[in-house]
């Protein structure tokens, strides 16, 4: 259990680095600079450096360091509420800042700077584990040393079901998030949390469930077993339908787009009561016959 330990001690000082520099850029840039860059910069690097070790411990724990699934699984739920409560509104993922994009909520300037930021923080967090991991501070770092430089892909299965599988992942997550993104942080971060984590569980052991392209171009485009264009399908282009589709079935259309709603009604905000629908009806009735009565009381040829 003593290289639990020493994990934990590193996702506690990840997150205390990365709060300090929230904090740091807060004070010192512009809140422009501080939405677009530095708080993605530090959430992604933050993301990328927890993902890293916890999915070491998920893959050397249970014969290497003695814990099983359930250990990891709790890591992962309260890593990604740690995560959540501590990110001063940063997505982190390259697909919701698409998806803040097509809603309108962000202009193409500050979303191409996401990006960017969001690519450098989680090469970054790529660089600095590997960095910790050769310390060797644990025998589990010693192990993961070892089988680092041959390591293989995360795709498991066939390639359409694989990209299908981080689509569906990234369907369910983005209608979560945007069900949930306008609620109180008490309630929306358990959510989020909760669902990373079972979709982790149910899909890992197909594709690792990433739904965020950042993060798995970091994690596993350098391992051998498929060919950059193969992950670009599974990894890119599988999340970002999955968040089109979610989008779409949220709001009925894609405002960034077109404006029209393609599966819900316009209902009017403004409705008449009955009882003054009836009301002008039964007023109607009574013009009706006395024109009729007048034009019978014309004399006849």
């Amino acid at each position: 259990m003593d290289g639990l330990n020493v994990s934990i001690a590193f996702f506690f000082l990840v997150a205390g680095v990365c709060q300090v520099l929230r904090w740091l850029s807060r004070r010192l840039l512009s809140p422009g600079a501080h939405g677009c860059l530095a708080r993605e910069l530090a959430g992604s690097f933050q993301l990328c450096s927890s993902c890293l070790e916890l999915r070491m411990l998920m893959e050397i724990g249970p014969w290497g360091g003695g814990f099983g699934l359930d250990v990891v699984l709790t890591l992962l739920f309260l890593l990604s509420a740690v995560h959540g409560a501590s990110s001063d509104g940063a997505s982190a993922n390259p697909a919701v800042s698409l998806q803040e994009f097509l809603l309108l909520e962000a202009g193409l300037a500050a979303t191409v700077a996401k990006l960017l930021a969001q690519g450098a923080g989680a090469g970054t967090g790529w660089a600095v584990t590997r960095l910790y991991w050769s310390w060797e501070l644990t025998q589990l770092h010693f192990i993961q040393n070892l089988i680092a430089p041959e390591c293989s892909s995360s795709i498991r299965t066939s390639l359409p079901h694989a990209a299908f599988v981080e689509g569906s992942c990234s369907f369910l997550f983005h209608l979560v998030l945007l069900k949930v993104r306008q609620s109180h942080p008490l309630c929306r971060v358990p959510a989020l949390a909760a669902t990373v984590t079972f979709l982790t569980y149910t899909a890992g052991p197909f594709t690792g469930a990433f739904f965020n392209p950042a993060l798995a171009t970091a994690t596993t485009f350098h391992c051998s077993g498929n060919s950059f264009w193969d992950y670009i399908q599974v990894y890119w282009l599988g999340p970002l339908a999955g968040m089109l589709a979610a989008l779409l079935l949220f709001q009925g259309n894609i405002p960034r787009l077109f404006q029209k709603n393609l599966l819900y009604s316009q209902k009017s905000k403004y409705k008449v009561p009955k009882a003054k629908v009836a009301a002008q009806v039964e007023g109607d009735k009574p013009q009706l016959k006395r024109k009729g009565g007048k034009s019978n009381s014309e004399p006849r040829a």
